[in-house]
């Protein structure tokens, strides 16, 4: 079985407030992408697990690949498998790789051993996985709230746009992230924006303190603007940042943001 496990952008991020458990409430829409890593999950002899193309950053626990077949083997009984991981998507750079990686994983052995658990358990295991991964059992366009793992589905607008996702190659922490935040809920919600059609209105609220710590970051997206785009903004807590542009536009970026393209195709949404 091969499996596609997709980027996610967010189309506004706000941090609405501080939560006892240590998390930080939120509100973002979140968006798949057609910007794949490549999953391969087949019957083995023995449980095996093997990575190619990006390097993951190894932090001595098994990846979360590894974690979804540990926690449905708590579930139920099914063969070993062998999981190959082609990582195309850049690691923390906030566009939930890791977290399709993992989602997947639990959909891929749910259709392969027919353990018939239904889209909503799927959710609730993925929720033990990462704040991110239940958006990536159904995907597609939706409301996140809570740690993230609270979502709704959005009816998507049918408007389609050039897409070109840039990737800085600078890693920021979550922590750190986070850390420059002041959280408030005095504002309207993210989908009322959305469902208004002012983009120019969905903000991510992670963006003032780390352009402000890593200038490049903000001249990413400054450079978009000027070349064009409708929209453009960090993705997640960074450090990639993507841009709309209607269809009829000729992109013509310059060299340095060009380097640092890594997807760029029609999306509609």
């Amino acid at each position: 079985m091969i499996l596609y496990p997709p980027a996610k952008i967010n189309l506004g991020l706000h941090i609405l407030a501080k939560r006892p458990d240590g998390y930080h409430e939120i509100e973002t829409i979140m968006a798949a992408i057609p910007f794949c890593d490549i999953l391969e999950i087949t019957v083995a002899d023995e449980d095996a697990f093997i990575q190619t193309g990006i390097e993951v950053p190894c932090d001595g626990q098994p990846n979360l690949c590894q974690r979804a077949v540990t926690l449905l083997r708590q579930q139920q009984v099914f063969p070993n498998v062998r999981i190959h991981l082609r990582k195309q998507i850049p690691v923390g750079a906030g566009l939930g790789g890791g977290s399709a990686d993992a989602s997947y994983t639990l959909r891929g052995l749910n259709a392969l051993f027919n353990l018939n658990y239904s889209e909503n358990e799927l959710e609730n295991f993925a929720a033990q996985l990462g704040s991110d991964c239940p958006f990536f059992i159904k995907g597609g366009l939706q409301l996140a709230k809570g740690r993230g793992e609270l979502l709704q589905p959005l009816l998507p607008i049918g408007r389609e746009v050039q897409l070109v996702l840039c990737n800085p190659q600078i890693h920021v922490s979550t922590a750190q992230a986070y850390a420059g935040v002041k959280p408030t809920d005095q504002r309207a919600s993210l989908k009322a924006i959305f469902e208004s059609n002012d983009f120019d209105g969905l903000q991510n609220d992670f963006e003032k303190s780390i352009f402000e710590k890593f200038t490049p970051i903000a001249q990413l997206k400054v450079a978009l603007q000027q070349a064009g785009a409708f929209y453009a903004a960090m993705s997640g807590s960074g450090s990639s940042v993507f841009a709309l542009f209607e269809m009829d536009v000729d992109i013509n970026l310059p060299a340095e943001v060009d380097n640092y393209v890594i997807y760029k195709g029609s999306w509609r949404f």
